[in-house]
């Protein structure tokens, strides 16, 4: 196996596992910043408050983007698989 084929796998697979981080967390990141806004303008620090509406929305997103996850990690590995042959001889 060639250097260059191997750190190409290895950087397709590093750049999914980003994306798929990024679509699960920014959104949560995005509501944590909107409700630290309101806690600082209130001065309400229910730890509840910052955890139950962060949550709610990851799973949200697991939810909604869901099958798009599955489907490009089946890529990946469907992919991986069918070049076994060529990376191997």
């Amino acid at each position: 196996m060639d250097t260059q084929v191997l750190s190409t796998l290895f950087a397709d697979s590093i750049a999914l596992v980003v994306n798929m981080v990024a679509v699960l967390i920014l959104p949560g990141l995005g509501l944590g910043v909107l409700i630290a806004v309101f806690q600082a303008a209130t001065q309400v620090n229910e730890q509840t408050l910052s955890f139950l509406p962060k949550l709610i929305m990851t799973l949200l997103m697991v939810l909604y983007a869901g099958h798009w996850l599955l489907q490009q990690i089946t890529d990946l590995f469907q992919r991986l698989f069918n070049d076994i042959p060529y990376l191997i001889g």
